[in-house]
């Protein structure tokens, strides 16, 4: 597949392969065709040829090319398959025109720090296990460590002690850079309320803006939990647009993920 990519990269040989389709042609009616010199020809042919979208067969003086149909069926099915399979994560490219249009409406927004202050967040997810099942997901620092990130992403220190004055942390990294968050825990009531406030550090250590988050977990029917989760913004500085831009989706990516793990790990035998 590379040598045919390769080969059909030069809009030259891509224009000898169309005149080929019609009809085998000699390399001296190609030079005609194409204005190029014999010697060129011959060079763009041999290219195909290697590649085996074209084969030569000598008549007399004459040097003919013929193009070959299957390799480039097998082309045209392995660019069909990736066309498949970008249709089929139509989602994840969604997140990302969503992502690029909130950095770009925030960007002309931030013009002073604070910009963002008291912007505030809501989301909710039915999760299929019991209450406290929830919580230690959400307490218990290996298993938050499972989900508190998207997938693309690796965790290196991940922490959420459950009591009035308790640290969290999140750090993490990606092929690009290290993050990290810091904070406090402000209440805890075990399998009901988590509220906590996480601090976003910019690559200096400084502040790049706070959240306080508020976790509240219910029965759900047949077994279940209902999640709501709180967040109120404060402290942002015109430096944190992107990671301001990001929050919402984010947060439904990582929940998403946390759904996933749940249902993965303590739902399926």
């Amino acid at each position: 597949m590379d040598g045919i990519a390769s080969a059909l990269a030069d809009t030259t040989r891509w224009q000898l392969v169309a005149l080929l389709a019609e009809r085998p042609r000699s390399v001296g009616e190609l030079a005609e065709l194409t204005g190029l010199r014999q010697p060129q020809t011959t060079k763009h042919l041999q290219t195909l040829a290697r590649a085996g979208l074209v084969t030569m067969a000598p008549l007399g003086q004459r040097r003919v090319y013929a193009a070959e149909a299957a390799p480039l069926r097998e082309f045209a099915d392995q660019l069909q398959k990736l066309a498949v399979t970008i249709e089929s994560h139509a989602g994840e490219r969604d997140v990302l025109d969503r992502y690029r249009a909130a950095i770009e409406a925030d960007t002309a927004a931030a013009n002073r720090d604070r910009w963002a202050d008291g912007r505030a967040f809501s989301f909710e997810r039915v999760l299929p296990v019991p209450p406290e099942t929830v919580w230690r997901y959400w307490t218990d620092a290996g298993l938050l460590a499972s989900w508190w990130v998207p997938p693309s992403l690796t965790v290196t220190e991940c922490v959420l002690e459950p009591e009035p004055g308790g640290r969290v942390v999140l750090a993490y990294r990606d092929a690009e850079g290290t993050y990290r968050s810091e904070g406090q825990v402000r209440t805890a009531r075990e399998t009901e309320r988590l509220e906590f406030d996480l601090s976003v550090l910019d690559a200096a250590g400084a502040v790049a803006f706070s959240g306080h988050y508020d976790l509240a977990l219910a029965p759900a029917a047949n077994g279940g939990t209902r999640l709501r989760l709180g967040l109120e913004i404060s402290a942002t500085t015109v430096e944190a647009v992107s990671a301001i831009a990001g929050i919402e989706t984010g947060w439904g990516q990582v929940l998403d993920h946390l759904t996933e793990v749940i249902t993965r790990k303590d739902i399926q035998p």
